[in-house]
């Protein structure tokens, strides 16, 4: 299906393309027939330094020609932008046009609460904070991922609730697609019975790949036998690897592109989300979730009011009710004895996703949210199926 009128989202900022949400969307919004543009400049460089070549970039797609109401167009700010605001307001009043901007995650919140790389109340504290509240004034919508981020956004940093949104971050089905690699062992996988667990991210505090590490270890002598597989990089691959030492069921790997990844993915029997016992993590659903479920893997994660968002235990998902390696190696086990249980949950988990997390699923509520906030022109009479 598609939209008759040509309607038009600007991604406008230091935005990384393949970024899964702002990709996911994208995507999402080209199979709806819904027009895109990029105008996107110096995503490593510092404000100072991007501003003009995003205002450059700006005026060769014509957003600095004043203007009438555009019914249909608006800005989009993608996530981690928030110091790419300022600059999208200006050129939306000089267009008439709104302005929304998805963080994904705030800036104090994931480097001051969730990194910990300064103390709060400190003078960069303080900025980062400052730079959040000012892009959520600024915006006339915020999206959020989850209920739980919106609270947050909320109570925080005093955004009006009723100029949130929320847009879960759906998955790119063109890459996690169940069907061709079934069967297909991920490097690394001994060529013997036993069940394969799978933890992939970029380690972050609220992953909690330490827990997982401590799991495996508690998992060495199981029946069957267990073997954990950690795929990616970041901040706490260092300690997850010192907590793993000694482990003889433990496999690292090191980043992969999202190909090989889903081929990985495909491949095991249990998929991991997180784990992590940050404050940032009660309010996330990780890309990945959503991808081990397209590729109709069963995900054992952390209870978290976000999660339980969308996700209904022992139904399409599997809980841990505690961030702790003695809690997360037992629901392990406990899922790893009964293959029925996978697949029943895998299944269940799949058809989830697919009907409501795709990326034109995901960019129909987008639309829907626009049409209903701006009175945008269009509307579900415009669809073509």
């Amino acid at each position: 299906m598609e939209y008759k009128e040509a309607v038009r989202f600007e991604f406008i900022g230091g935005f990384t393309p393949g970024y899964q949400r702002n990709a996911v969307l994208r995507k999402g919004l080209d199979r709806l027939g819904v027009e895109t543009a990029v105008c996107r400049a110096g995503g490593t460089l510092k404000a100072w330094a991007r501003y003009p070549l995003l205002f450059l970039d700006a005026g060769r797609r014509g957003l600095w020609r004043p203007g009438g109401a555009s019914r249909g167009r608006c800005l989009f700010v993608p996530e981690f932008c928030a110091k790419d605001v300022p600059l999208a307001k200006f050129l939306s009043v000089l267009q008439s046009r709104p302005l929304i901007f998805d963080p994904l995650a705030a800036r104090f919140e994931t480097k001051i609460v969730d990194w910990g790389q300064v103390r709060r109340g400190t003078p960069q504290a303080r900025w980062n904070f400052k730079i959040d509240q000012a892009a959520f004034h600024l915006a006339d919508l915020v999206l959020a991922d989850t209920a739980a981020h919106k609270a947050y956004y909320s109570e925080t940093y005093g955004t009006d609730p009723a100029k949130i949104e929320v847009l879960p971050l759906g998955y790119d089905d063109d890459v996690f697609r169940p069907g061709t690699v079934r069967g297909i062992p991920p490097s690394g996988r001994p060529p013997k019975s036993g069940i394969w667990v799978l933890f992939f991210g970029s380690f972050l505090p609220l992953h909690g790949a330490e827990i997982v590490a401590g799991a495996a270890r508690l998992l060495q002598d199981s029946d069957p036998p267990i073997r954990i597989r950690l795929i990616g990089e970041g901040r706490t691959l260092a300690a997850t690897k010192r907590a793993a030492s000694g482990a003889t069921n433990v496999t690292f790997t090191g980043r992969l592109p999202l190909a090989a990844l889903a081929r990985a993915v495909e491949a095991a029997d249990i998929c991991l989300g997180i784990f992590g016992p940050t404050e940032k993590a009660r309010r996330v659903v990780p890309h990945k979730i959503y991808q081990a479920m397209g590729l109709g893997r069963p995900v054992v994660t952390l209870r978290t009011p976000a999660v339980e968002e969308f996700f209904t235990p022992e139904d399409n998902i599997v809980f841990v009710e505690e961030a702790s390696p003695d809690a997360l190696a037992r629901t392990v086990l406990s899922l790893a004895q009964d293959a029925e249980r996978r697949e029943r949950i895998g299944r269940a988990g799949y058809a989830l996703v697919r009907r409501d997390f795709t990326p034109e699923a995901v960019a129909l509520r987008l639309v829907e949210i626009a049409r209903k906030r701006f009175g945008m022109a269009f509307s579900p009479n415009n669809l073509v199926n």
